[in-house]
């Protein structure tokens, strides 16, 4: 059985300006229990038995803390953020992926029944099915910002391309895929997401405009309940996120990603975040690493800004 297990990680921030105030000086360990007197809170999921490709996402929640630990909590806009829990890390058990599935899965719903919303800080895309699986009792979209679409056939059990196939067979409502590149998904995943009305923005679309691009990605919600957002890294332009399993040209820049995600947070149906396959080892001078701590930045800064 999977569990989470108490932070470890010591959240101090490298400067020693006092002016400087950093994630690292906000975030504090919290239990499931005390989870409530925080708007965010981050769940750790160090796991990449999943991926298709090159590995490395297990690395990811570590090293996503150390550099978030170390930005300023001031966004121009929104002021700085408050205060943000850390629930630790997922213990996770042997097996194949849907039994880590089904483990994980069992946390992420004690997590979801708190009122604070859960940041989960990947690892790889298969634990998006655990993760989300919980909120499907109620009316849920989500909205994936990606390079792929993610709804493989299970041809030889589940993986990191068939979370949404898997999401969209269990009853989920609606979907996005807020990214997608050319020459990257096959005609016919394609056609089954536009069979279930979803929706699949370009990255050249985002480019073009990320705010309305937001927007569309929004409008194919409908009037769902809820609503949960990922960040795979590989959404990004491969000079952007080189750490991940399939870099590849032609993706987001960061500012686009930052921006699409700081819109799409402040959306005040939002349940859930989480980012997904940054692999550090496969990383240059921490590039992937750093947008994804940015990334959380944007998003927990969206939900828990003072406003100040």
């Amino acid at each position: 059985m999977s569990a989470l297990h108490p932070p470890t990680f010591e959240w101090v921030g490298p400067s020693d300006d006092p002016n400087d105030e950093q994630f690292g000086d906000v975030v504090e360990p919290t239990t499931l229990d005390s989870a409530d007197e925080y708007d965010v809170t981050l769940v750790g999921e160090p796991y990449d038995g999943g991926v298709i490709g090159r590995t490395g996402a297990k690395d990811g929640p570590a090293a996503i803390r150390v550099a978030l630990a170390g930005l300023k909590t001031h966004h121009f806009d929104a002021g700085p953020v408050a205060r943000v829990g850390d629930l630790g890390t997922v213990t996770l058990p042997t097996g194949d992926v849907r039994a880590v599935q089904r483990a994980v899965r069992s946390v992420a719903a004690s997590v979801h029944e708190t009122t604070s919303v859960p940041v989960f800080v990947g690892g790889d895309n298969s634990l998006t099915y655990a993760n989300v699986s919980p909120l499907l009792a109620d009316s849920l979209g989500v909205i994936n910002l990606d390079a792929h679409l993610d709804v493989r056939e299970q041809r030889h059990g589940a993986t990191s391309g068939t979370p949404y196939r898997q999401l969209l067979e269990a009853g989920l409502d609606a979907y996005a895929c807020l990214g997608a590149r050319h020459f990257e998904t096959s005609t016919r995943y394609h056609e089954y997401v536009r069979e279930r009305d979803g929706a699949v923005v370009t990255a050249e679309e985002v480019g073009d405009d990320p705010v309305a691009a937001a927007d569309r990605a929004l409008d194919a919600m409908g009037d769902v309940d809820r609503l949960y957002l990922s960040l795979d890294c590989d959404v990004l332009d491969a000079t952007a996120a080189p750490g991940v399993s399939a870099p590849t040209p032609g993706g987001l820049t960061t500012r686009e990603c930052f921006r699409l995600l700081h819109h799409l947070a402040s959306d005040d149906r939002l349940a859930g975040f989480e980012v997904v396959e940054c692999a550090p080892p496969l990383d240059r001078d921490g590039l992937t690493v750093a947008a994804a701590a940015r990334a959380i930045a944007h998003v927990v800064c969206a939900l828990g800004g003072d406003g100040s």
